[in-house]
């Protein structure tokens, strides 16, 4: 019988938070506890981070982590908005170990918002291509074609004006430039144009931290011809997700 309460950590450029997830509510079951990613965000250093978030729960079960960038086998591949040292490193063995041996999973961060978002939020019970845009540090995506996820799109580097599209029109460019609501949702239009043409999805789902602002942007995107929704999960979507694949995985082990 899987378990109703399973961790989840969300590693993103900025913070590491996590908590305990209720998997039958598909919601947090406690307040999540954050700290800042440390800078440098090495590899040994935000495993301490991750060790801090779960400690502060007393945690002793399976852990499910995400990862901004690609991840194949528990190996983190790329490290866009992280330090290099995690490119090819077996961040499964090595969060493992600084959690005292317990089981760990570690996906993508935007593949695990997107099954968040596909079992219990947004895209819960669509079909057709769906997919999940997360806006913060990058620009995250996961694209599910009638509920089947493909994996480690990382569509943030698509490029656009000549460089990739989250230095553009993510939400740490709205920060960094002080862009209004106005002048970013434009940039966002673009980006989701360029999408839309390149893969004529049926549904949009746009999650990270802003998306609990969606109303100071969404209205002013306009002539996407796809459904546009903010993610219901908001910026939980990604803890809720690591829990699930952790659980997953448990389930397989047994």
């Amino acid at each position: 019988m899987q378990q109703r309460q399973i961790f989840g950590v969300d590693i993103g450029g900025s913070g590491i938070k996590g908590a305990p997830v209720d998997l039958v509510r598909g919601d947090l079951d406690a307040e999540r506890h954050k700290v800042l990613t440390p800078q440098p965000s090495t590899p040994d250093a935000v495993a301490d981070g991750v060790k801090e978030v779960v400690d502060h729960f007393g945690w002793t079960g399976p852990v499910g982590v995400t990862f901004p960038g690609v991840v194949t086998g528990g190996t983190t591949r790329t490290a866009a908005n992280v330090d290099s040292g995690w490119i090819d490193r077996d961040a499964r063995a090595l969060l493992s170990e600084r959690l005292g041996g317990l089981p760990v999973t570690v996906l993508n961060d935007a593949d695990a918002a997107g099954v968040a978002e596909m079992s219990f939020g947004a895209g819960r019970g669509r079909g057709g291509t769906v997919m999940l845009l997360t806006f913060g540090t990058g620009i995250g995506s996961a694209v599910f074609t009638d509920g089947s996820l493909v994996p480690n799109t990382e569509l943030g580097h698509l490029e656009l004006n000549g460089h990739d599209a989250e230095k553009h029109a993510s939400t740490k460019a709205k920060e960094d430039e002080d862009l209004s609501w106005h002048h970013w949702a434009r940039r966002v239009q673009r980006y989701l144009e360029h999408v839309e043409m390149l893969f004529s999805p049926d549904l949009f789902i746009i999650g990270g931290g802003v998306s609990r602002k969606a109303d100071k942007f969404l209205p002013l995107i306009k002539d996407i011809r796809a459904e546009l929704l903010p993610a219901h999960l908001q910026n939980n979507a990604g803890i809720v997700g690591a829990a699930m694949a952790a659980a997953e995985a448990a389930t397989g082990d047994q």
